[in-house]
Formats: C-alpha cells, structure tokens, sequence
C-alpha cells in the first residue's frame, strides 16, 4: 500500500503545497508543530535516509535549502529546525523518507532538545574509532 505522500504525490490526497520539481515535492504538514511547518520529501517511496541513492541525496537537501530561505523571507522566524527522522525509534510515523522544516519563535517550546549527557572523553573516542571502522578509509584520522 502507498504511504500517505505517495498518495500527496499522485495527487490522491490534496497537500499545500509550497514546491515542486521532478525528484521532490515540499508541502504544509497537516499536524504543524509551529506555522509555517513544512515537509520535504523525495517524490519516490523510500523508507529512510539509508535507503535514498546518492542523486536523491542531493535533490533533497538542495529542496531543502531552498525552501529554508523561503520560509525564513516569508516567515521571518528567529530560528530554523531542520529534522529527519530515520525509523520508529527515532520518531518516524510515515516510512517515506521526508525532511521537517519547523520555523521557530523564541519561547514557543514546539521542539523539546534532548537533555545534556556526560561522556569522558574516553568513551567518546571509543565510540569514535568504532564509527571509523565502519567508513574504511573515508573515516577520519
């Protein structure tokens, strides 16, 4: 079965949208954190970010960028959430990879911050090095 913005995508379902190009589609969510909440997905249906080939990638954060400005011109905000969510534990309710463009105001509490947590530095570098055995040669020194 098709994810709610495949459907937004086939036009089965109306959106309002806000940008459109042939790999990417922008438009208001329907359950706003703050006015002006936009979501920025890939026009193809894939579940996360690890799934989206590299062209993808691209077209997206450069959809994001642009509507970005867009929303900080119109909107004027003080500030500028963007969020992506990857999987049920990290927050993701529709399995069709998007970005959140949330504008903010100071004081609207619409987005809560994870609390500080304390590492030393050696747990740090150790789960640094695990990280870089994973990228190969890519990884950083």
């Amino acid at each position: 079965m098709a994810s709610i913005f495949t459907r937004i995508v086939n036009g089965e379902i109306p959106a309002a949208k806000v940008y459109e190009d042939d790999l990417t589609l922008a438009f208001l969510d329907v359950n706003p954190a703050t006015r002006g909440h936009t979501l920025v997905i890939c026009k193809q249906e894939l579940p996360t970010l690890l799934d989206l080939p590299p062209e993808l990638v691209l077209a997206v954060a450069q959809t994001v960028q642009r509507v970005a400005g867009a929303l900080m011109a119109a909107l004027n905000p003080d500030g500028l959430n963007v969020l992506q969510n990857n999987g049920t534990a990290a927050g993701q309710v529709v399995h069709h990879y998007h970005v959140h463009l949330i504008p903010r105001w100071e004081g609207d509490n619409a987005v809560r911050h994870w609390r500080p947590g304390s590492s030393t530095p050696e747990e740090l570098r150790a789960v640094a090095e695990v990280i870089r055995g994973q990228l190969g040669e890519g990884g950083a020194g």
